[in-house]
């Protein structure tokens, strides 16, 4: 049975893909309504050369790896799959943090799953970063893809240095040993 923090904090991770979704989506739109025709050369600096925004269509996967859209739609639907899995049977009673992170994730995949649906196979990807004193140039993406990025990496970081697989044997050690000396105090 769930408890009422546990329900909480899967709302509030269902609303954090919510927003990205929103916010991925309301981004799009403006950028095709203000920047078309894409790649028409129409830039909108944010930072100098350094962050601006340039419409694009990526008819691709992430950073243009994939360009056959079948194994391209059947590789995001496994991804989700597994995404919706590893939430299930990993983090479901774990921190807050995680639950909002896999948000972020999952909020991001349907963004630009959405994305696809819409626009009938393409993606808006729209921001783009370089650094021209050295000639290094970013892939163009978008909120969505930002999303996923950050959520993957922060959860990489946390499971990484997290604290919860060395704690969990103690954890049922002291359980254990809870339990052993409530058996000796009973007889």
């Amino acid at each position: 049975m769930k408890t009422k923090n546990e329900v909480i904090s899967h709302i509030i991770a269902i609303f954090s893909a919510i927003c990205i979704v929103i916010l991925d989506q309301w981004s799009k739109n403006l950028v095709v309504e203000r920047l078309s025709p894409p790649d028409s050369g129409r830039i909108v600096s944010l930072l100098g050369d350094y962050l601006t925004l340039y419409y694009v269509q990526n008819w691709n996967s992430a950073m243009g790896l994939l360009t056959n859209p079948v194994l391209l739609a059947v590789l995001i639907v496994v991804a989700l799959v597994v995404l919706f899995s590893f939430y299930w049977r990993l983090f479901r009673r774990g921190p807050l943090v995680y639950k909002v992170l896999f948000g972020l994730i999952l909020g991001g995949a349907a963004g630009n799953i959405l994305d696809r649906f819409i626009r009938g196979g393409y993606v808006v990807d729209f921001i783009y970063f370089r650094l021209p004193q050295i000639g290094f140039r970013f892939y163009i993406f978008n909120i969505a893809d930002a999303a996923i990025s950050v959520g993957v990496a922060l959860l990489f970081i946390l499971l990484l240095f997290s604290d919860s697989r060395r704690s969990q044997p103690k954890e049922q050690a002291d359980t254990a040993q809870s339990a052993s000396t409530s058996g000796k105090l009973s007889q």
